[in-house]
């Protein structure tokens, strides 16, 4: 079966159009942008709605997208426990973290660790975060050119050279606002094609939504297991961990959301933001997830041919252009190239934020505002120029399986930065000097677990580099990320009895903000 499809001009007209637009709202917001606080922050003029929309298109992407539903279609729901533990964590923390963050950081979410341990913290989860997102941008431009070529014939390379090169051109153009308003133009695509997508997918077979779910049911794509108190295997309890510190280290410690916190207008705002967003991605998600399971379904039933070879996450962009009329394709690879573009630009931003207040300003404090708008631009070409690569490395390696790669990835990089965080935030123990030793261990501990679980490759030969037999890391590679948090934490508790330093300043902490807020009633 050949998957290449030829699209209708109607369609290229509209995919056209979706960059044209992209650009001209780049073009649009060039003109505000005159020094870096309007740039990275906005000008802190932007209402909580927009604001939590930018949040909800960041977070999903066309990761979302498109590995979503090739996760529903060859399993279960499990890979969606992650995004279900974010509500939870954030209704706990947000009022905590939003207006401390606003109070003491200029721009750049590490400048809370230097402030709280130095800055050898400071480096540690900055270059974490550069990592990470390094790593995140590549798989989102690896998966769109992989569904887009599949689309179109166009050779996956050149894609992620134009969609690579639109995207550095908005961003570097537009700032921080134009990220935003497109964001929100974006947000709304993206939900209204998943929408589109499911209607029509379930009205598609005999029986319409019963029998979807019914030969979901039967075929085991409905649920959230296993359920079994392990972690040897990907289980409930695998994801629930990892969730609840993805959501702590997402917006606790992530620039992309903690730069959002700077643009809104008050604290108030900024918190209603952070929980528009996530209160909507979790409906996103899930949308996405059950396009998956009604894939599979709809397969099953109308027994209609797919590719022998064929991967989860090419299934439904074949379903879009082989299914779909005229004109709605369009609008469907519109939402899904919008998708890309709403994730890349924040990232490339936010990575140019930091580039230029942790590292280049760090040593020279005195740049002028016009080269550091210099710089800023110069920062996001790089940036854009770096996440490519990783793409065609993805692309080169013949990437399988996307969204596993993303969460090991995220596991990976984490680097126990959550648990830094934390103990940042409420323990008025912990130093500088006992967080340097958490910070030892947690690399220490992933070093170890990742050379003694995952073999290297030589030739034809696969070999661990650290094999200690009964004693090598044999959990899921989810439960990387998880270790190092609570490494970190436990390490760091401990050397806080043994390494003691002044008190530590209380306004960066829970106590502080607590005490504060106990003020503040009683004068009010």
């Amino acid at each position: 079966m050949d998957r290449t499809i030829s699209l209708h001009i109607v369609d290229y007209a509209i995919i056209i159009a979706t960059f044209v637009v992209s650009i001209v709202v780049g073009l649009r917001f060039s003109k505000n942008q005159k020094d870096t606080g309007n740039y990275f922050k906005a000008g802190g003029k932007i209402p909580s709605w927009a604001i939590g929309m930018s949040i909800l298109a960041t977070l999903i992407s066309s990761v979302t997208f498109l590995a979503y539903p090739g996760e529903g279609y060859s399993s279960n729901w499990i890979r969606l426990v992650q995004g279900l533990m974010v509500p939870l964590v954030l209704v706990f923390i947000v009022g905590i973290i939003v207006p401390l963050f606003r109070k003491v950081i200029r721009l750049s979410a590490y400048e809370y660790f230097e402030r709280r341990f130095g800055f050898l913290a400071r480096l540690y989860a900055s270059l974490g975060f550069v990592l990470n997102h390094f790593a995140k941008m590549g798989t989102v431009f690896y998966i769109i050119s992989l569904a887009l070529s599949g689309m179109t014939g166009v050779d996956t390379v050149y894609i992620v050279l134009i969609i690579g090169i639109v995207v550095v051109l908005i961003t570097m153009l537009g700032g921080m606002e134009a990220v935003i308003w497109l964001d929100v133009i974006q947000g709304f695509m993206l939900i209204a094609g998943g929408l589109v997508s499911l209607g029509i997918l379930l009205f598609s077979v005999e029986g319409g939504p019963g029998a979807i779910w019914q030969v979901a049911m039967e075929n085991g794509r409905i649920g959230f297991g296993p359920f079994d108190l392990e972690f040897v295997n990907l289980t409930f309890w695998v994801m629930a961990l990892n969730g609840i510190f993805y959501a702590i280290q997402k917006y606790g410690t992530d620039q992309t959301i903690i730069q959002r916190y700077l643009t809104a207008k008050s604290d108030k705002e900024a918190i209603k933001a952070s929980l528009i967003g996530v209160l909507l991605s979790v409906p996103v998600w899930a949308l996405f997830m059950f396009i998956g399971t009604a894939l599979f379904a709809y397969y099953k039933i109308t027994g209609s041919p797919l590719p022998a070879d064929i991967k989860p996450e090419e299934v439904f962009p074949i379903f879009i252009t082989t299914k779909l009329p005229v004109g709605v394709i369009g609008l469907i690879l519109s939402a899904l190239i919008a998708a890309a573009f709403s994730s890349l630009d924040s990232d490339l931003n936010c990575l140019s934020a930091i580039c230029l207040e942790d590292y280049y300003l760090r040593w020279r404090p005195n740049t002028s505002e016009k080269k550091q708008m210099f710089l800023s631009r110069m920062f996001i070409v790089l940036a854009g120029v770096g996440a490519i690569a990783v793409a065609m490395f993805y692309i080169h390696a013949g990437g399988t399986g996307v969204l596993g790669i993303i969460f090991t990835l995220y596991s990976i990089f984490s680097g126990g930065i959550a648990g830094m965080f934390l103990l940042g935030i409420f323990s008025r123990r912990v130093n500088k000097k006992a967080i340097y030793f958490g910070i030892l261990a947690s690399i220490l501990f992933t070093l170890y677990a990742l050379l003694s679980s995952t073999p290297m490759t030589f030739g034809d030969t696969k070999i661990l580099l650290l094999d200690l037999g009964d004693l090598n890391f044999n959990q899921h590679k989810y439960m990387i990320g998880v270790y190092s948090h609570l490494v970190l934490m436990f390490v760091g508790i401990v050397a806080s009895y043994i390494f003691k330093e002044k008190p530590v300043d209380e306004t960066l902490t829970y106590y502080g903000w607590l005490k504060l807020k106990r003020e503040n009633k009683i004068r009010n």
